[in-house]
């Protein structure tokens, strides 16, 4: 009888520990998977690109984008403006100067509003109206989509990748809507920050940026990298 019990007491214990490894391993399986899987990109995955790439993001600011449109034309550089769709909807001429001057095209989601918050049949409605609005004028598809504010949740990342989106972040903010008029902080702010290969640098079209747009990819420059859009430091 004692021997029984004791098998018995072996056997549980057994049970127990194959259990929690179990656990374990679906746990970090899954965690694993968030990571890989269900979050945007924070930089390249181009290896060698030479680049760092600007996104400018565009739901306001119109004011600025000729003079930054201008200083990017004399720099010879092509940068993507990730603007959403209630803006090109509204501003379709102004985005079609923005493409005609060479510059990549992305979508920043239909509202400038927490993804984060919404479920994954938003999100996809969200984003695909955004979509249509912006390839319909640009006659192209878009590549890349950033969610407003950097705010999302894995069914934004699910949304956008079902919509064939390459779901993007940033390496690099110059809070330049919180400097929009100190050009020299936001400067300062680049040059003290470590610039990365394939890296993401963010920005806005506020009058502060536009003073510093030139200072900016002179920075990149001097770090010896050139500057340049997300289909630069992405394998599409």
């Amino acid at each position: 009888m004692i021997v029984i019990i004791k098998k018995k007491k072996i056997i549980r214990a057994a049970l127990l520990i194959l259990a929690i490894g179990m656990i374990s391993l679906i746990t970090n399986y899954s965690a694993t998977c968030f990571n890989n899987k269900q979050e945007p990109l924070y930089k390249g995955n181009k290896e060698n690109s030479n680049y760092v790439a600007i996104t400018c993001n565009v739901d306001w600011g119109n004011e600025y984008i000729e003079t930054m449109l201008q200083t990017l034309k004399e720099e010879n550089v092509k940068i993507t403006f990730m603007v959403t769709g209630r803006w090109a909807d509204k501003y379709p001429d102004l985005l079609m100067k923005i493409k005609e001057d060479g510059h990549e095209i992305g979508n920043h989601g239909y509202k400038h509003i927490d993804y984060s918050k919404l479920d994954y049949k938003s999100n996809y409605e969200e984003i695909q109206k955004s979509k249509k609005i912006i390839d319909n004028i640009i006659k192209e598809d878009t590549k890349f989509f950033e969610p407003p504010s950097g705010y999302y949740n894995e069914n934004t990342v699910k949304a956008a990748e079902d919509l064939n989106y390459i779901p993007i972040k940033w390496t690099l903010d110059t809070i330049d809507w919180k400097y929009k008029d100190n050009p020299e902080k936001i400067v300062q702010r680049i040059k003290s920050k470590e610039i990365e290969e394939s890296g993401i640098i963010l920005m806005h079209p506020t009058k502060a940026t536009s003073q510093a747009l030139k200072s900016i990819i002179e920075t990149i420059r001097n770090n010896g990298y050139e500057v340049g859009r997300l289909s630069d430091i992405f394998d599409i």
